[in-house]
Parts: structure tokens; sequence; C-alpha cells
């Protein structure tokens, strides 16, 4: 754990949290079941609760053991950011995630795909490798906010999964964004995946420029881990 985070976070936080995490539930499974117009969607329900465990289980477990991070995500979205770019970024990676949820209900809905039973499974278990993914990185940097800054304390992490790619964050995310249109049994929900994904790339690039300008030894840094998002690949 970084040296920056402190062991639990107050009282107001846990409470902010906690209702932060409450509405965003509860406005994910409505969005999942209006838009499939259905109760009658087991790859939505099965969804769904991974989903909620996942992000339940992650947000506790950083109120207790790093509160910095957590205080630091709940600033999100593109009036969150202060680089232009980036809020017109953020703006279009937010319609894609509802998007992401919105048509494979929609597919539900309409019949439109046939994904198998097992297959399904198979997806939710790539979200949850995704999510713990994201988690370590988490544990290894703190200063992993939702918005792109530098802080004043704030220091290049080389190690854990960043010793293998320059953005695990990302490459986590993105295991989970592929899975999830499949996990809600969607192949025209995969469009929404890999158009997120692309945002990510354009993010991450932007991202890259502004930590070269303003986070010492970044740099060398990118001189050491040669790899962006994919091992071996880019």
């Amino acid at each position: 754990m970084p040296e920056t985070a402190s062991t639990s976070a107050s009282p107001e936080l846990w409470r902010e949290a906690i209702q932060a995490m409450i509405r965003f539930e509860i406005f994910v499974g409505a969005i999942i079941f209006l838009s499939a117009w259905s109760l009658r969607f087991w790859q939505g329900w099965l969804y769904w609760v991974v989903f909620s465990g996942l992000v339940w289980w992650i947000t506790i477990y950083f109120l207790r053991h790093d509160p910095h991070l957590i205080e630091a995500r709940m600033k999100a979205g593109p009036g969150a950011e202060q680089q232009t770019a980036q809020k017109i970024i953020q703006a279009i990676a937010g319609t894609l995630a509802l998007a992401l949820v919105v048509v494979p209900g929609l597919d539900h809905h309409f019949g439109l795909s046939y994904v198998p039973a097992a297959i399904v499974v198979l997806a939710d278990v790539l979200v949850i490798v995704g999510f713990v993914f994201v988690s370590q990185v988490f544990r290894e940097n703190s200063f992993a906010a939702s918005t792109i800054k530098v802080e004043a304390e704030q220091r290049v992490i080389s190690t854990g999964p960043y010793a293998i790619v320059r953005h695990p964050m990302y490459a986590g995310a993105s295991l989970a964004l592929l899975a999830t249109p499949i996990a809600l049994g969607s192949w025209w929900g995969l469009l929404i995946a890999i158009a997120m994904i692309a945002a990510i790339v354009v993010r991450l690039l932007d991202e890259e420029r502004y930590l070269a300008a303003n986070l010492a030894g970044y740099d060398e840094y990118r001189g050491k881990v040669k790899y962006r998002l994919i091992p071996m690949l880019w």
C-alpha cells in the first residue's frame, strides 16, 4: 500500500460513499431492466449481482485501507476534469457506458442475440477478473483517481501491474468492458464495448502527454515499460 494511504475513512466519507454506491447500484439495475422491459432477464440479474458485489467489495476495502483513493475516485465525470480534451472524452465515455447496458437490454427485449448460458457465465467470470486486476492496481497506486491530475506528493509507480503495462487500470477495465455485453447476453453490445475501448485509448494517450509534462520521472518510466495497455502488443 502506498505511503500516502491512511488507515481508515472518516464517518462522513463512509456515509457519502455508501450513499453514492446505493444510488449507483439502483441506477444500474434500473437501466438494465427498463431497457429490457422485463424482470425475466436472468443474464441481467446475474450481471447486476456480480457487478454490485464487486463495487461494494472494492469500495468497502479501500474505505478501510485507503480512503484517499476513494475520496479521489468519487470526483468523477466531465465536470471534474481539468483539461478540456478530457472533459470531451469523459462525456463521450459516459454516454457509451450507458449504451453498454442499454443496448444489451434492448437486444434481450427484441431477441436479437443468442449467447449460450455457459458463455454468459464465463463472461461474468471475466468481469470479476477485470475488477480484481483493477483492485490490484488500486492497492499499488493510491493516486489512481477518476480524473487526470498530478498531486503535490505524487510519484511515478513502477511496481506491481505497473511493471507490466503503463496503464494497468485501463487494461483491467477493458477486459471487464468487453465481457459486460456478453454477460448480459448480447453480441451487438460488443460494438459499444469496442467504442468504449477506443475512447480509453484516446484518453490514455492524452493522459501520457499530460503526465510526461507534469509528473517528474514519467518519461524515464515510459522508457522502461514499453507497453501501454496490452503486453507484447501495444
